[in-house]
């Protein structure tokens, strides 16, 4: 059996100040854009931690995208095969923090019933499941530095051996008083406090429904480290990088011994939008594909940890019809 390509169909945000996936490529501008003080409040929103709520609020705009969302916010898609894949390190942290603090205080008798699902590392991609009704694989990865890109790679090898026609990528990861106290490192870095999702679909299910591809994910490759994990996503694709999405702290002179990208230019949305965690290669991708969508040149190559790491991941995006 062939492997079924993955293209990407839609993508949505919800980070603060940002109205959709082009903004990441701009420079920062004042006012407007995703606003969490009203964008996580109205009835779907109740008795859900922040992180679920941020993932709700990129889904929809990224469904919408893809096309897969009726006039009345229904789902639409093939909801048996259908999976929703979260990258989340920090999660749910809060929801599990106010349970240990419960027991401490009163024991196991003052816990609810009712809101110990919230403290499942799962909920986040269960939430979205119940709200779309999707009922094919429904997986979270937490796996630090690379886990957004992690997360794309089960989701392409998902959609390469048919096991979903469609999957939700979310990476999230919400500014929380739990989160900074775990993350706190004595400076001054900003953390995330947004979400974002891309629809990933095999090309013959996209084509059936006369979807059309941004951008079709190539290659995805962890590797002990950077420089081999960008050589091995290089040789998928014949053609010149246009642009490199690098993580923070990244050396790019580095890597020019390893591949020819020493002269691509590099975005670094990390030192943008602060300690990213697991949202970093999904909001890379997001950036990866509104560059493709706006007539970029050449692929989109995107790399999460450093040189100095014990793993690393590169991804490589093209756009669409170009050859191998």
């Amino acid at each position: 059996m062939t492997p079924a390509t993955a293209v990407i169909t839609g993508v949505g945000l919800a980070v603060p100040g940002l109205d959709g996936a082009e903004d990441l490529l701009r420079p920062p501008s004042e006012g407007g854009g995703f606003d969490p003080a009203t964008g996580l409040k109205g009835r779907e929103m109740r008795h859900k931690d922040r992180a679920s709520r941020l993932a709700l609020r990129s889904v929809e705009p990224a469904l919408r995208d893809a096309g897969l969302l009726a006039d009345d916010s229904v789902y639409v898609g093939p909801a048996p095969s259908t999976a929703v894949l979260v990258s989340a390190n920090l999660g749910n942290l809060d929801s599990v923090c106010d349970f240990a603090d419960t027991i401490a205080e009163h024991t196991v008798t003052g816990l609810s019933p009712l809101g110990l699902p919230h403290t499942s590392s799962n909920v986040i991609a269960g939430w979205v499941a119940i709200r779309y009704g999707m009922r094919g694989p429904n997986i979270t990865v937490c796996n630090g530095g690379t886990s957004g890109t992690d997360a794309l790679y089960w989701a392409r090898n998902l959609i390469a051996v048919r096991r979903a026609d469609v999957v939700v990528v979310i990476g999230v990861e919400p500014d929380t008083e739990p989160a900074a106290r775990l993350l706190a490192d004595g400076s001054d870095r900003p953390m995330l406090d947004g979400a974002a999702a891309l629809v990933v679909e095999s090309a013959e299910h996209a084509g059936a429904r006369g979807a059309r591809p941004r951008a079709v994910l190539t290659e995805v490759v962890r590797e002990s480290g950077l420089s081999a994990a960008v050589d091995v996503a290089l040789k998928a694709h014949a053609g010149p990088v246009g642009l490199w999405l690098t993580a923070q702290g990244t050396s790019v002179p580095a890597l020019a011994g390893a591949a020819d990208i020493g002269a691509v230019p590099t975005v670094d949305l990390a030192a943008r939008l602060g300690h990213c965690s697991g949202a970093l290669g999904v909001l890379q991708c997001a950036a990866g594909v509104a560059y493709l969508a706006g007539g970029g040149a050449g692929s989109v190559l995107s790399t999460s940890s450093g040189p100095d790491d014990d793993a690393a991941t590169a991804l490589l995006l093209t756009a669409p019809g170009e050859a191998s």
